[in-house]
């Protein structure tokens, strides 16, 4: 049985990729790309992150068509597309550090960090041009493109619910929160998958699954994320679990609303009108919410959708059993519930 494809080498080589887009261009501008650098994790300072979305891409490429090299243009494109929405995301809420390092805009200050994710978004539909000097077809760039398009769309209508979301008194529902997340969070993932299997194949079929593949990764990884950001280790996710103490609206919280009663209610409300709870105010909060389902709901909806994606990429068939091998880890070391 071969074995799995080093996720080492495959960050590796995408970080090369993106290098080659990021590099300085001349004296005037190198700040620009200095900031991007910063951004990206790719100046030495600090993490990088993941690179979660890329590794799926170059994976599905490779689950389907073997060597994953002739991808990393469209890898380094999603990863690029990415940062672009962090870097305004960041902005948006406020956030002043990222990765443990202070925010791009809380060192360069809100214009220069808002250029320089505009600049993000321009180099990652730069990004996809190299598609063709490597062989790939008009069509199928095109259709890359028209892909990378959509989900940023996508992505700035999920942003606007959720800082819509944000500003109003009562939480959302559970049905809206889903719609929230499968724009801001699914579409990318679903299409760093759809993007690679485009790239490999001419099967539409295949296509199709490797998408609803990606689509339930997305959501699951997000709703995983949610019961982190409340009931996470510090020791083992590397963050401090402050969602409540932060009042987000996340799925645990949306649900355990939904289901209260009018005294729970009363009480969810009023530990959320709390500026700024201490320890045994969280721990309350925290309790209730597991009272009313919040965690129990969140974790089941987060497996239920693992193992969706892990039966649709089941169902597609791939070919090289090394990526599938390496797909599969990254569902199961990813998704914790």
């Amino acid at each position: 049985m071969k074995t799995s494809i080093s996720l080492l080498e495959l960050t590796a080589d995408t970080e090369q990729e993106i290098l080659r887009l990021v590099s300085d261009r001349d004296v005037p501008t190198a700040g620009l790309y200095a900031m991007c650098r910063y951004h990206l994790g790719l100046d030495g300072s600090g993490s990088s992150g993941k690179r979660l979305r890329p590794l799926l891409g170059l994976l599905s490429y490779a689950s389907i068509a073997g060597d994953y090299r002739s991808a990393l243009p469209g890898a380094a494109a999603v990863e690029l597309g990415h940062n672009f929405s962090l870097v305004h995301d960041d902005i948006e809420d406020g956030d002043t550090e990222r990765r443990h390092r202070p925010t791009l805009w809380a060192i360069q200050g809100i214009p220069q960090a808002i250029n320089a994710g505009d600049m993000l978004f321009a180099l990652s539909r730069k990004a996809l041009h190299r598609l063709t000097d490597l062989g790939f077809s008009d069509a199928k760039v095109l259709r890359l493109m028209r892909l990378h398009d959509d989900t940023c769309l996508a992505l700035c209508e999920g942003q606007y619910l959720d800082i819509w979301a944000s500003e109003r008194a009562e939480p959302v529902s559970v049905e809206l929160y889903f719609d929230m997340i499968g724009r801001k969070t699914a579409a990318l993932i679903a299409a760093s998958v759809e993007a690679g299997a485009v790239l490999a194949t001419d099967d539409e079929q295949i296509i199709s699954r490797y998408r609803a593949f990606g689509w339930a990764l997305g959501i699951s990884f997000q709703l995983n994320d949610d019961l982190l950001g409340i009931w996470g280790e510090q020791a083992l996710t590397g963050k401090e679990p402050t969602d409540v103490a932060r009042h987000k609206m996340t799925l645990p919280v949306i649900y355990a609303f939904e289901h209260a009663g009018p005294t729970e209610r009363g009480d969810l409300e009023a530990a959320w009108r709390i500026d700024k709870p201490d320890e045994d105010q969280v721990a309350e909060a925290v309790t209730l919410i597991e009272k009313l389902g919040g965690r129990d709901y969140t974790r089941d909806q987060a497996r239920s959708y693992r193992d969706q994606a892990l039966a649709e990429l089941e169902a597609a068939g791939v070919v090289d059993a090394g990526a599938l091998e390496s797909l599969r880890g990254i569902i199961v070391g990813v998704i914790k519930a």
